[in-house]
């Protein structure tokens, strides 16, 4: 890689973590390519770019966006999005599907502030925002619901002893 590819790649890197709102770098050491692969493709279908990184590269382009050091040690792929619930439910997920300790996620950047392997799960146990709209609704709809079938069965009734 020549030093202009470096710097193309730092400044890509820059415009793409300040854009994002989640930026969480795990460990991938002893995955198959296949196995890196199938995390892309699911990524890339929820809008959530994956890429391995020279620590180096990854580490100057955070800082030029402004994100603290996330322990960039070992061998590191780096998964971030414009949605922080969806970035930890992707890491999450994928981490639970492959074998354990071959994907583990060692720190994270969200919402503006520092995570651990511990908040990335449990944000990723929270519902997104088109489940919570659709609970709301829900809650919204049950009293409708629950008239039209009490006059249901109040018609059914009134059939009945006529």
């Amino acid at each position: 890689m020549t030093k202009e590819d470096k710097v193309e790649l730092v400044s890509a890197l820059t415009a793409e973590f300040k854009a994002s709102d989640a930026v969480v770098v795990c460990d991938y050491k002893g995955l198959k390519v296949k196995t890196i692969e199938a995390l892309r493709n699911k990524a890339r279908a929820e809008g959530v770019k994956v890429q391995v990184v020279k620590n180096t590269l990854a580490g100057i382009a955070m800082k030029n966006a402004d994100i603290p050091d996330l322990a960039l040690k070992d061998t590191n792929i780096f998964v971030w999005g414009e949605d922080g619930l969806k970035v930890s439910k992707i890491v999450t997920a994928f981490a639970k599907s492959v074998d354990s300790g071959l994907f583990v996620v060692k720190s994270a950047f969200i919402g503006g502030e520092f995570a651990d392997a511990s908040k990335v799960e449990a944000l990723s146990k929270m519902p997104s925002r088109d489940e919570l709209i659709a609970m709301l609704l829900q809650v919204w709809n049950a009293p409708i619901t629950n008239f039209t079938i009490g006059l249901d069965a109040l018609r059914a009734k009134k059939e009945q002893s006529a």
